[in-house]
């Protein structure tokens, strides 16, 4: 972080997401962002989501995207069904996948490592960005093992990164609330500062929408903010909306939830970048905000696009699902002012996208 900006109290985070005026908000995010990154540029990275299964025990109220192991469209991703999808990830110009899925009640470690090693005996270019930190702490604990240990078995079987997914809010009040039988907020934390002592770096999120307080949010920030004080394993920050369509929660609730409006993402948004000094990348979710809520918000703190995302199911099965072609997501960056240039998971740059 520069100098010449001092970091911000919770206190002050409070009174500047309830009382500052949004284009006052977007330009200090905007200033803090121009500090610490390339003003001139936004990043993005080809890739593809593969949900690799939707068996989960976890259940949590917010997702519609789960399903129970006896359920007719349940399922668990082959060999060959992974091939297929990374090659065409390959042949897009792609040269990673993220792996999310569910925790399953059988799988075990030892299910994970040939996962893995499948992929890189198949395609040993491709790094992997795989297993949020409820999904490792799972894996651990039904393998009869250790964090560490897991971790290290999964890193030696072909893990490169994790992804920051399943960190929703980090306060147990809201987890025990929207996803009770979730790792806790101690827990994702402790498993990702694990991961980045064993050299794994990992990106982190914040779901947000789903009935939580102002002070959760910041609460959520300062968590992540002391974590990345202590190891610096975070790579990136992603703040994005819950989307309640076919969800528990939103039933629940009695339909009163409503989607986060743009507005309330870019205040979140840019408060991200302010707070998170020590975070160098923040980056927009364009797959629930839409391609121009998205360029917004590059003026609003954010220097990342996130992914081309050649696949996504989870946000898709809440009922929301942008999409956009390499040409129409660098034509977006561009028309928003920027330069668009492809970067690899660890944010280095490859290549500059022209047209």
């Amino acid at each position: 972080m520069t100098a010449s900006f001092s970091r911000i109290t919770p206190t002050q985070a409070l009174k500047l997401l309830a009382d500052t005026p949004l284009l006052e908000l977007g330009h200090m995010a905007n200033q803090r962002r121009q500090a610490v990154t390339d003003p001139t540029v936004v990043t993005f990275v080809i890739d593809r989501n593969i949900n690799y299964s939707n068996i989960c025990s976890c259940q949590c109220s917010f997702c519609a995207f789960y399903r129970h192991q006896d359920s007719p469209d349940a399922y668990w991703l082959s060999r060959q069904e992974f091939a297929q999808k990374i090659a065409e990830t390959v042949d897009a110009g792609g040269n990673q996948i993220l792996l999310q899925g569910g925790l399953h009640p059988e799988k075990t470690i030892e299910d994970y490592e040939q996962m893995l090693r499948q992929i890189k005996e198949d395609f040993p270019e491709v790094h992997i960005h795989a297993f949020g930190a409820p999904e490792v702490h799972h894996i651990a604990a039904i393998s009869g093992m250790s964090t560490q240990q897991c971790l290290q078995r999964l890193k030696q079987a072909g893990l490169g990164t994790i992804p920051g997914g399943g960190a929703e809010i980090l306060v147990d009040r809201v987890r025990q609330r929207i996803s009770p039988n979730k790792i806790g907020a101690t827990g994702w934390i402790e498993t990702m500062q694990e991961a980045h002592r064993q050299g794994i770096r990992t990106t982190a999120t914040m779901m947000f929408g789903t009935g939580e307080s102002s002070e959760d949010l910041i609460e959520h920030l300062d968590r992540i903010r002391q974590a990345q004080d202590e190891t610096g394993g975070f790579t990136a920050f992603i703040p994005w909306t819950y989307q309640p369509d076919y969800t528990e929660l939103y039933e629940q609730q009695g339909r009163q939830l409503q989607k986060k409006t743009s507005h309330e993402y870019l205040r979140v948004l840019a408060l991200s970048r302010i707070y998170l000094d020590n975070i160098p990348n923040i980056q927009v979710s364009w797959v629930t905000q839409g391609d121009k809520a998205a360029q917004v918000a590059l003026n609003f703190g954010a220097n990342d696009y996130g992914s081309l995302m050649l696949e996504e199911n989870v946000v898709k099965s809440a009922g929301v699902s942008f999409r956009m072609s390499l040409d129409q997501l660098v034509h977006t960056i561009r028309n928003a002012g920027f330069r668009a240039m492809e970067r690899n998971v660890y944010y280095e740059p490859l290549r500059e996208h022209t047209t």
